[in-house]
């Protein structure tokens, strides 16, 4: 009885994917072989909020049999390569994550706090599966991983998911996001402020016992001088006999300052840039850290959900030396298929 019931139903699968600075909500209908209707809606809003909820639930109200998908998108995640729950400490803390082992070969992890907040925050709604990008990973690139040796990459607006397989065994994982360089960043220079603190600490120097006047009377007559900071091609002030006697200084300084907020505006160059430097500390740390069966790869494979430039690849191609495949996806459809696989319905699409 409960099969003829469910077979007058059909499926709804909702799936929200969470941006840098919006949502997208993508929905299909479909039956338990087939899918139906797909719907995608994007929102101005990295949270659940009312407008969200009515669109969700104005397509749930058409039947019993719904389910709710989230991708987790928290920066405290990521994947180590063993089940051995004996050994799971050795590659990372597990006392603060929930996790859970991948086809008896692997394992990825995220925080029970972030967990935590995503059910409290969709608690109106109620989420039924949330899956790591590792898992899409995996399955968007299943017909390379299980017979190539290569280094994975999935890239969101804000993050970076990356691992390391060979022949479907899981040589390194780790997920960046992309504040991580900030991070690092700041970190360095607190260490080198306090480097030299202990220097001076170390040597007696005495700060009050240095004479300033000189420098002082020199930085005076630098004064006039200040506009040029904001210049990036004058490489010294010597650059300025460059100019010709019949040139409009100040039209140069309007040139100067377009290129520089040109720029600071090609966010999508300098985030390229920023996942360049990101993996390429990763693949030092899987190089050089002891813990992991580290392998030559000459390969990646990248599953694109915001359009990299192609500045991107030609980094990794010719600082890296990597021969550099590039896929797009569309994080919302893909991480429905892995709910699908997971509910084994609506398996061949029409």
């Amino acid at each position: 009885m409960f099969n003829i019931f469910e077979a007058l139903y059909r499926k709804i699968l909702i799936t929200i994917v969470p941006k840098s600075k919006s949502s997208d909500v993508y929905i299909e209908i479909c039956s338990r072989t087939a899918v139906l209707k797909q719907f995608k809606e994007s929102f101005e809003t990295t949270t659940l909020n009312k407008k969200m909820i009515d669109y969700i639930n104005s397509y749930i109200k058409e039947s019993p049999y719904f389910y709710i998908t989230l991708l987790d998108v928290s920066q405290t995640q990521g994947a180590v390569p063993t089940c051995d729950k004996v050994r799971l400490s050795y590659y990372n803390d597990m006392s603060t994550s929930e996790y859970k082992c991948f086809n008896k070969k692997w394992t990825f992890y995220t925080s029970k706090t972030d967990l935590y907040k995503i059910e409290k925050e969709y608690e109106e709604i109620g989420i039924d599966f949330v899956f790591s990008p590792f898992s899409v990973l995996t399955n968007f690139f299943k017909d390379k991983i299980d017979t190539n040796m290569a280094l994975y990459v999935l890239i969101q607006g804000e993050s970076l998911s990356l691992a390391v397989f060979e022949n479907s065994e899981l040589l390194f994982a780790e997920h960046l996001p992309l504040s991580l360089l900030n991070d690092i960043y700041n970190n360095e220079e607190l260490s080198h402020s306090e480097e030299i603190l202990d220097l001076e600490s170390d040597e007696g120097i005495d700060l009050e016992d240095i004479d300033m006047s000189e420098e002082l009377d020199e930085l005076n007559d630098l004064e006039d001088l200040d506009d040029f900071a904001d210049i990036e091609d004058l490489d010294s002030l010597e650059d300025i006999d460059d100019f010709a006697e019949d040139q409009d200084i100040e039209e140069v300084f309007y040139e100067a300052e377009d290129e520089i907020a040109e720029n600071e505006s090609d966010d999508n160059f300098n985030d390229d840039y920023q996942r360049y430097s990101l993996i390429q500390t990763s693949l030092g740390k899987y190089y050089n850290n002891k813990k992991y069966n580290s392998k030559f790869i000459e390969n990646i494979y990248i599953a694109d959900s915001v359009g990299i430039s192609q500045e991107l690849k030609r980094y990794l191609e010719e600082e890296m030396f990597l021969n550099v495949y590039i896929r797009t996806i569309d994080l919302s459809a893909e991480v429905t298929e892995i709910t699908k696989m997971e509910l084994n319905i609506c398996n061949t699409a029409t």
